[in-house]
Formats: C-alpha cells, structure tokens, sequence
C-alpha cells in the first residue's frame, strides 16, 4: 500500500492500496457519482434503506448520495490551510472518551432532512492530521451489520496494524514511513 497527500500541506492522506490504480478517496467520489453504481447498490440494500431511513425510491436515494457526495467532495478537497479537520472527523466508537493510538475516526456529511450515510474512514496521525482508509454508503446502525461496512472496518484495522508493525505512532514516523517506502 501507499499513501497520498490529498491536500497538498500533509493535514490529510488517503491509502492507494495496491490492488487499485488510485488513492481510496478518489475511488469512492468516483463510485459515489456513479448512477448504474448506485441503482446497484441501493436496489441491493433497498429494505435497510426503507426501515432505517423511510426511503422507498431508489431515485431518491440516488439524488441524495449525488448531492451529498458532491458537498462531501467540495468540503475533504476545498480545505483551506487552517482549517480544522478535528472537528470534520470525529471517533468511529460514539463511546469513546479518550484519544488512541492512531484512532479510528469517522468523517459524514450533513443533510437537513434525513442523515447522510456517505462515510468516509480515517486513522487519525495525530491532531488535525488523518489519513483515509476507506468509506462506505452505512445504512445500518453498526457496521457490523452489513458486509460492505464490515469490510471497511477490517481494512482500517489493516492499515493500522501495518504502520504499528512498522513503527508509525505519530506523524513523524508516518512521514519517514512515507519517504522511505
């Protein structure tokens, strides 16, 4: 795997995993602004869609991930130099009351009328600095119900496995990581 320094200034990294062309975030823009994708996907999960968010129309639900994938996009890529991605990504566990090495951390878009399910995934470096290891479409109440966003959690706890077993707790070792790999 490698990793790419999404905004140019090392705040915010994404994982290029070796078996794809591009970093995971440009992957999941791409899928989430991707029509015949989504109708898939949502015709797939049309029941977690219906019960846990009372959409019935694929269409609909289409419309609302374009929409929110667009903010979303505009928001991860338009980050000016101060800005704050801490208060962006927020700890993956809602329970979690004190700060861990590398913490999994999750980042959403906002909606008014229903709450987004756009999730992008991130192992926080150390404050004000992530790095992306995937993201998903959760329609359910823990990832752990769904294969998709299971995935996405053992890839995250992939990703931090690798960099503890090679001596990354902080971004220094990230950096020097980076440079030497």
């Amino acid at each position: 795997m490698k990793f790419d320094n999404i905004d140019g200034n090392g705040r915010l990294w994404a994982v290029k995993y070796d078996e794809n062309a591009v970093n995971v975030l440009s992957m999941l823009f791409c899928q989430w602004s991707d029509v015949d994708w989504l109708a898939d996907f949502f015709s797939s999960n049309k029941a977690d869609l219906e019960r846990n968010f009372q959409i019935r129309s694929v269409d609909k639900a289409i419309y609302d991930t374009l929409k929110d994938a667009e903010e979303l996009e505009c928001m991860i890529l338009d980050l000016a130099e101060d800005s704050d991605l801490d208060k962006m990504f927020r700890p993956l566990n809602n329970m979690r009351t004190s700060e861990l090495l590398l913490g999994k951390e999750k980042a959403k878009g906002r909606r008014e009328t229903h709450p987004s399910w756009l999730r992008l995934y991130a192992l926080r470096l150390e404050k004000g600095v992530y790095l992306i290891t995937g993201g998903a479409i959760k329609l359910t109440y823990t990832m752990q119900e769904r294969s998709h966003t299971l995935k996405e959690l053992e890839r995250m706890e992939e990703v931090r496995n690798h960099l503890i077993d090679n001596g990354v707790t902080d971004l220094d070792g990230f950096v020097d990581f980076v440079m030497h790999n």
